[in-house]
């Protein structure tokens, strides 16, 4: 897989923090700073009291396996040489969902595994967010 072919996100104002976060080594979630409910993915407005008022706050990273899927079919041509592969939705410990690959030895997971999320540089700029058996 070529740099050029890698479909890199394009960070907006509600994002940045997120994936500077990444880079910096730490996985973080926004907290809204009137009910204090945290959510994930990043997004201007809380689910739960439409408040526009967040800060960042950093998650540990643990979590379970809530579900998981075994891609055979690539989404885009660049990851078809990894396919197939595991992408899992974690329940984090601290409440929220996220959707992530899962590394690993290529097993079935078990729902209700336990989990870490293991970021992994793409390159110099970008990291991203795996999980691997806890």
């Amino acid at each position: 897989m070529t740099n050029e072919d890698f479909p890199l996100p394009t960070p907006t104002p509600e994002s940045a923090p997120y994936w500077e976060g990444l880079r910096e080594g730490r996985l973080l979630l926004q907290k809204c700073s009137s009910c204090g409910k945290l959510r994930h993915y990043p997004r201007p407005v809380c689910d739960a009291c439409f408040s526009m008022q967040c800060e960042w706050v950093q998650a540990s990273g643990r979590g379970t396996i809530h579900s998981w899927t075994r891609t055979h079919h690539a989404f885009l041509p660049v990851f078809k040489q990894d396919a197939p592969y595991l992408l899992v939705t974690v329940d984090l410990e601290e409440g929220p969902r996220m959707n992530a690959r899962l590394r690993g030895d290529g097993r079935d997971p078990v729902i209700g595994t336990s989990v870490i999320c293991k970021l992994e540089a793409h390159d110099d700029n970008w990291v991203f967010p795996n999980f691997v058996v806890a």
